[in-house]
């Protein structure tokens, strides 16, 4: 069997994802009919059913649900080669460097300069990105490398170099009663009437059950706990953020956190090298 085409796999997934051949068609700017002949031939090709027809519309059929899957991850693995390639072949590039905003500030300010103070070192662009979202931008290749932090960012596949480790506060409203302690344990701020804990989407998009609000930002966080509505753990260096309306307050038996240096292990970059051994030394003056 001839290998699959790109072309064949975007034409697939618009159809899957669309379930109706119009729609897809549309989204891909092309006539429904030869969209039809596309799907028909894939599915002789492969020897199984894809999609099963009938007047109510269109339906994914147990294998067609395994290559929409495959498919997905295959046509980004392609799309971050092009990117990646497009930026190897610029040697004045600089590096992407994708990071929480507001997480790891002190750890960013000191590798900065550090880069600065290395007259080999790359020149360093960096992405500012939401929760959980700097593996997305790894395997997609729009960076190079990130701030990650375990256990709670999504690391498996890449190589890392660890570089801090820290322990956690409670954001707490500055006119709450827990905002008066010198430190807090995470019974203390597990069940707190009228201030739930903020709930971050896991590494899967799902949130955990609880009464606290869905938050995906650190803005929307910011907010809610300055108006009285949440709270939260986190990193103690994530604090960069904190209003005048929030206090921090160390959760003294909460996990520690370590934040770390992560790239993709194809990485062949001389650059992405020199960056990482920049951040390794740094830390290693630092202990």
């Amino acid at each position: 069997m001839d290998d699959l085409e790109t072309r064949e796999l975007r034409y697939f997934v618009a159809v899957a994802e669309e379930l109706h051949f119009g729609r897809a068609a549309g989204r891909l700017g092309i006539a429904q009919p030869p969209l039809s002949r596309a799907i028909a031939r894939l599915e002789r090709r492969l020897g199984v059913r894809l999609l099963d027809r009938d007047r109510r519309g269109v339906a994914l059929t147990d294998a067609g649900g395994v290559l929409l899957r495959e498919a997905g991850s295959a046509l980004d693995a392609v799309a971050a080669a092009a990117r990646r390639t497009r930026r190897a072949g610029d040697p004045k590039r600089p590096l992407v460097l994708a990071t929480k905003a507001g997480a790891s500030h002190e750890v960013l300010r000191q590798l900065l300069d550090a880069v600065a103070s290395e007259p080999e070192a790359p020149p360093i662009e960096i992405l500012l990105c939401e929760v959980g979202e700097q593996a997305r931008l790894l395997r997609d290749g729009h960076a190079d490398v990130a701030l990650m932090h375990h256990p709670y960012d999504d690391l498996a596949g890449f190589d890392s170099e660890d570089l801090y480790v820290e322990g956690q506060v409670a954001i707490v409203p500055a006119g709450h009663p827990l905002a008066s302690r010198d430190q807090l344990t995470l019974a203390d701020v597990q069940d707190v009437p009228e201030l739930p804990i903020a709930r971050w989407p896991r590494l899967d998009g799902s949130y955990p059950d609880g009464p606290g609000p869905e938050v995906r930002t650190q803005s929307q966080l910011a907010q809610l706990v300055a108006l009285g509505r949440t709270l939260l753990v986190i990193p103690a260096s994530s604090r960069a953020w904190q209003w005048p309306e929030h206090v921090a307050v160390p959760v003294v038996d909460a996990p520690e956190v370590t934040t770390v240096i992560a790239w993709p292990p194809s990485s062949r970059s001389l650059a992405v090298a020199s960056l990482v051994a920049v951040a390794a030394g740094m830390i290693m003056s630092a202990t």
